[in-house]
């Protein structure tokens, strides 16, 4: 069966790709060349921190048994905030949970370092969030302006949807050149005038992997990017800031820790519990 698949998606490869493409494919790389601005960054010294965090979950008899953790690290590996929370229950909402963390480990950062570097989208936050929350992120970011929010992926389809896009924004700029530079600017203001969201999408180093940047506000020059770039490519490893691996790889919770607190708490003697090993 699985043969037959391959063997289909051969043959229909071309016009598989073509539907990706589109009709206005040479248009729209035409514009993402217009938009990207080659740059090579240079090392600047400065203190960066990565901000990630994590959280799993399993559940048995109707009961959740669920962790959550959040971390701030420097590059030179120095943990600055360590957060963790736990418990059992039902119908919990992990991923707000992992959110606030982030904000908390965030307002006790900014402080302490040049650059605060945020995993994910400030879309998010933005999306999701009570006003009150809201609240907390914009007055941190704020406060120093040196929070910035890092995603490795993205599937936003803003900047050239006039055009037909039928894939992300980042797909176009990763066809059209792989030298390290930078998009212009593309701001949003659909979450209102305080929460406007600036982007960029941008290659620390040739033949890297794009990533996405995001700013709050839209009062942004080009040659703050550039700095940025530059505070930037000092830590960095294969074109990713190494703050943000080392927050990744700090605040992982993996379904072999979760099995250690099953056993920790005596969960693996209660009748049923054989559902949270297997």
């Amino acid at each position: 069966m699985l043969n037959t698949v391959y063997k289909d998606a051969i043959i229909n490869r071309d016009k598989m790709l073509s539907v990706l493409k589109g009709p206005k494919f040479e248009q729209i790389l035409q514009k993402a060349r217009e938009n990207w601005i080659e740059y090579h960054p240079t090392k600047q010294e400065a203190v960066t921190a990565g901000i990630d965090s994590s959280f799993n979950n399993t559940k048995f008899q109707g009961i959740e048994l669920w962790a959550s953790t959040a971390v701030s690290v420097k590059s030179d590996g120095e943990i600055l905030v360590d957060l963790h929370d736990s418990g059992l229950g039902s119908d919990i909402d992990l991923s707000r949970i992992a959110s606030m963390m982030e904000i908390e480990a965030c307002e006790k950062t900014v402080d302490e370092v040049d650059l605060v570097l945020m995993d994910g989208s400030l879309h998010s936050q933005f999306m999701t969030r009570q006003s009150t929350l809201d609240a907390i992120v914009v007055k941190t970011m704020k406060k120093k302006n040196n929070v910035i929010f890092i995603a490795k992926t993205s599937n936003t389809k803003k900047q050239f949807e006039k055009l037909g896009s039928l894939a992300g924004d980042i797909f176009y700029y990763n066809h059209i050149t792989k030298f390290s530079g930078f998009s212009k600017l593309f701001v949003e203001k659909k979450y209102g005038q305080d929460k406007t969201i600036a982007s960029t999408f941008v290659r620390l180093s040739e033949s890297t992997p794009i990533i996405k940047l995001e700013f709050l506000g839209e009062d942004h020059t080009e040659n703050e990017i550039k700095s940025v770039l530059n505070k930037l490519f000092k830590n960095s490893v294969g074109g990713y800031p190494y703050s943000l691996k080392l927050a990744h790889n700090n605040c992982k919770i993996s379904d072999k820790e979760l099995a250690k607190m099953v056993s920790l708490l005596g969960l693996s003697n209660e009748i049923g519990s054989r559902e949270v090993l297997e």
